[in-house]
């Protein structure tokens, strides 16, 4: 009996516009890199607008958030009657704890940020280059207050680094560049950045706009001096 093999059909994977809605509320931005967090990851959420991540995460996930303040297993952000003073994340906002929940001393947290123990940081940024730079830590301006933090620790030690920000400034200048011009906090280190109007995916071969929301690749293309390309997008 002569058995015939089925050629697998190749599917083309394209980029998604949504085009009929407006940008992506803060909310609805964390709710988007909480989809994405791969069931059972240890995560590190960065101060700031990382930190609703948490209030997205799905029941049962198995995602173990880590702040760099000494704490392993935080829950979403506390409210009312359950906001205990002594228990913050680190930027200083109260959260809650799950079961099997652990502290440990300053020093041990930040082993587990180098020593390459997470699979995720969250992060905000200034700036994100079409290598994958970052710079979150200062905007290079004399009265800037400069806040490191961890953040130079988790870009370089986390497995994959994810970007929460606009996409522009308030004054309609880019935030995703061809060459970082803040001071930097890790070298090709990004691989995601999530932003009001597209998620962008980078790699070796450059920056991959995945999504797009309120807008269209080829406008979102025309306001950007980076080169970016659709998925799917013959080489």
């Amino acid at each position: 009996m002569k058995t015939t093999v089925k050629t697998p059909v190749k599917t083309t994977v394209k980029t998604v516009e949504h085009l009929g809605r407006g940008p992506l509320g803060r909310d609805e931005l964390a709710a988007l890199v909480a989809r994405d967090i791969p069931p059972g990851s240890f995560v590190n959420l960065g101060i700031g607008q990382p930190t609703t991540v948490a209030d997205h995460l799905p029941a049962g996930s198995g995602v173990v958030l880590h702040t760099e303040n000494g704490m392993l297993g935080m829950g979403p952000a506390a409210r009312g009657d359950d906001i205990d003073p002594d228990l913050t994340n680190a930027g200083k906002v109260p959260v809650t704890e799950l079961p099997g929940a652990s502290y440990f001393h300053h020093a041990d947290s930040f082993a587990m940020m180098r020593g390459g123990h997470l699979d995720v940081c969250v992060l905000g940024a200034f700036q994100v280059s079409e290598r994958g730079d970052l710079a979150n830590w200062h905007t290079g301006a004399p009265d800037a207050i400069p806040a490191v933090g961890g953040a130079m620790d988790l870009a370089t030690g986390a497995k994959q680094v994810f970007v929460m920000m606009t996409l522009f400034t308030k004054e309609g200048t880019p935030k995703l560049v061809p060459e970082c011009t803040y001071p930097l906090t890790g070298l090709a280190c990004v691989s995601r950045v999530y932003t009001d109007l597209g998620v962008f995916h980078i790699g070796p071969q450059g920056v991959t706009v995945v999504e797009t929301y309120g807008i269209g690749v080829a406008d979102l293309a025309s306001r950007l001096e980076v080169a970016v390309r659709p998925l799917g997008q013959e080489e």
